[in-house]
């Protein structure tokens, strides 16, 4: 180092260290080390070498070379460079382009591997009855006493008079619609406006035609909404005559995302008090997650304790988790539910590539044009399947989502229920999950034929039986994100004292695992259990600025309590919250 630090800027100085005896030896001889170059050639080389790393240990140099080994480390983590590897075959030099690490989908080699020991350690634990991770999931101890108190002020004086009608069109599925009906309950409350019952968009992706009433329960919501938000089935028909009779005459406003309640008090409330009636569409994300907390006990109050579904859906939904519970006598009634977003629009949206070769390739490109015309064809747009895995963004595949549990602890006994839209190519790819978890269920197999009828052909009404038998589960297992599961981390501290009870996998790491067919079986089960023990950790967490209030509804819809005093609550107290 001290040797480089000393270099003039010109001529060789003869302090500099001695060119190695070996490489000298090589020069005078011509060995066939430097075949195919002349004297001068090699000179010029090493003069280079030379200077470049005399730059680069120098400050000025050090600086200059700085953003180019930046530029050139973050190409190479994206996988836009990657080191080649070269090989003879025949006598051709062949150039054999290597993947950077987790950017390819080897689950299946990983399963072949590690399958045998998946199955010794089933039949040992099974032979010991020593139980698998559904019994100790989760750390009981550190729950700190979180109760629901969305109700905890319940107005006792009637309303004012409403300032005009607010109508919302909510878009999406299942629970973007119902995002976008507590927002809407909350900005009518903000405004003291009267809600209609809000109207849904016919979703391009969705494709469901369901009405409020079909999904959610009407009645009950306007009931249970009574002290405070005026909420009425349709616009009131002297109102409806002012505009024609035709709601597609009254004043749509445009109205940003995350929009404050000071822009609704200043913008939107004084077109409300001139016209009588108003309307927002799409509504989907127009209330800022951070609001007065009166507004946001009025979301509370909507997701926990106005909305629920339909008495059809209800009636099954709880005699399907009823049959769970039923099918989990084994291990006291508690079951696993996962979230398994391997849907054909899903994997095509997701842009990753799996192991269907050109046939899968061309499936996803008519899947994308079906769903996104044109939006993924766009010019220079990249599309580089292998850094979406890289970077977590790939939906995992049955079989990864089985690896991981079996990793976890949780053995061949385990009742699983999966929650999902068709599964692409479900025959292929669901088999190994049902090979390593022989107690699976669907809702097509919860349920007969007969009592499904009824849905088929109503996605989010479908949604919805899958998310009350998901709420009631030990074990929530999300895959892919969405609107889905983060109402359902949210419900389920809701209901279970704060605690999520969600398995959150870190997907980025599980690439790099499933990338490595010569894992051993105690490595991958080491890192499971790491991951598992996150997901306990990170189950209670409280609201964070900008997050939302559906996900964390601490504290904003719960109360804390002392643990003594959780200890030792009356029932009369409890009621309280």
């Amino acid at each position: 180092m001290h040797g480089y630090s000393r270099l003039g800027g010109g001529a060789r100085s003869s302090s500099s260290p001695p060119p190695s005896p070996r490489f000298r030896h090589g020069r005078s001889k011509g060995s066939s080390c430097s075949r195919g170059s002349s004297k001068e050639d090699t000179n010029s080389m090493e003069k280079l070498a030379f200077l470049l790393m005399s730059a680069v240990f120098r400050r000025r140099g050090l600086l200059l070379f700085a953003p180019l080994l930046y530029i050139s480390g973050m190409l190479l983590y994206m996988g836009s460079l990657s080191f080649d590897v070269v090989s003879i075959k025949d006598g051709v030099v062949v150039v054999h382009k290597r993947a950077p690490p987790g950017s390819v989908y080897r689950s299946p080699q990983v399963f072949e591997k590690l399958w045998p020991f998946m199955v010794d350690e089933g039949a040992q634990a099974n032979a010991n009855a020593t139980g698998n991770a559904l019994m100790k999931s989760w750390n009981l101890k550190e729950h700190k006493g979180w109760k629901p108190c969305a109700n905890k002020s319940v107005p006792q004086t009637e309303l004012p008079k409403s300032n005009g009608f607010l109508i919302i069109e909510a878009n999406g599925g299942l629970n973007q619609q119902r995002l976008s009906i507590c927002d809407a309950v909350a900005v009518a409350g903000l405004l003291n406006a009267t809600l209609v019952i809000p109207i849904f968009h016919l979703n391009s992706v969705w494709r469901d035609k369901s009405n409020f009433g079909d999904i959610f329960d009407e009645d009950f919501f306007i009931e249970t909404l009574g002290n405070r938000v005026h909420v009425v089935r349709e616009l009131p028909s002297d109102i409806l005559q002012r505009f024609n009779n035709n709601i597609s005459n009254i004043v749509n406003l445009r109205v940003k995302a995350w929009s404050s309640p000071a822009h609704y008090l200043q913008k939107v409330l004084p077109q409300l008090l001139e016209m009588g009636a108003i309307r927002i569409a799409p509504f989907s994300n127009r209330l800022a997650q951070d609001v007065p907390s009166k507004i946001q006990e009025l979301r509370c109050f909507a997701n926990f304790g106005a909305l629920r579904f339909s008495e059809s859906i209800r009636t099954l939904a709880e005699s399907m988790v009823n049959r769970m519970v039923e099918h989990s006598s084994h291990s006291g009634g508690k079951y696993v539910s996962v979230h398994l977003r391997f849907e054909e629009d899903m994997v095509a949206f997701s842009c990753c590539e799996y192991d269907g070769g050109e046939e899968e390739k061309h499936e996803m490109d008519i899947a994308r044009e079906r769903s996104w015309r044109g939006k993924f064809r766009r010019r220079h747009r990249v599309i580089k399947p292998g850094v979406n895995r890289v970077d977590g963004r790939c939906p995992l595949t049955p079989l990864e989502v089985g690896m991981m549990l079996r990793g976890m602890g949780y053995d061949n006994t385990t009742s699983v229920y999966v929650a999902a839209g068709k599964i692409y190519k479900a025959q292929k790819y669901m088999a190994p999950l049902r090979q390593m978890f022989p107690r699976l269920q669907t809702k097509n197999t919860l349920a007969t034929p007969e009592e499904l009828a009824q849905f088929m052909g109503y996605s989010s009404r479908l949604a919805a039986l899958d998310y009350t038998v998901c709420l009631h589960s030990e074990v929530f297992v999300t895959t892919q994100g969405g609107n889905f599961p983060h109402f359902l981390m949210g419900h389920r501290r809701y209901i279970y004292g704060g605690h999520a009870k969600t398995i959150k996998p870190d997907k980025r790491k599980l690439a790099l695992l499933f990338d490595n067919p010569n894992i051993r079986w105690e490595v991958f089960k080491q890192q499971m259990k790491d991951m598992l023990h996150h997901s306990d950790q990170k189950g209670i967490e409280l609201k964070k600025p900008g997050a939302s209030l559906y996900t964390f509804p601490m504290p904003d819809c719960m109360c804390k309590q002392e643990e003594a005093r959780s200890r030792n609550c009356s029932s009369r107290k409890c009621m309280m919250f």
